[in-house]
């Protein structure tokens, strides 16, 4: 069982920076691939970033290449999402996720284990 909690959501301006943590409990966190995924009102989940157990590798949504970075830190059993050049359109509820296979790119549909999210808003 794994049990994801995120943090670092707020209200910045557009072209801020902010960086979203997920931490996790349990004992496996290595083993699994690390997701973000976000909700903006009256859209579709979608998959923002993935990081595999490993690290080596990650996946970034075509709207947010170039501006945000995904890396984890399996020793505190916490995933990261830094967002720079934060746009009005990122405005969404962010969503962490974990599942034990590389699923990209995602609806998120089956993920194992899900967060309760925590809001991001930017104003232009």
């Amino acid at each position: 069982q794994v049990q994801l909690v995120e943090s670092g959501g707020g209200l910045v301006q557009a072209g801020d920076s902010l960086r979203l943590s997920c931490a996790a409990s349990g004992r496996s966190f290595s083993s699994y691939v690390m997701y973000w995924f976000r909700q903006a009102p009256g859209r579709e989940r979608e998959s923002v970033a993935a990081m595999t157990s490993s690290g080596r590798s990650t996946y970034y949504a075509d709207s947010v290449k170039d501006r945000f970075t995904i890396s984890r830190d399996n020793a505190k059993n916490t995933v990261y999402l830094q967002m720079s050049s934060l746009k009005p359109e990122d405005t969404a509820v962010y969503y962490c996720g974990a599942d034990r296979a590389l699923k990209w790119p995602t609806r998120g549909d089956g993920m194992d284990y899900w967060g309760k999210g925590t809001l991001v808003t930017v104003s232009s």
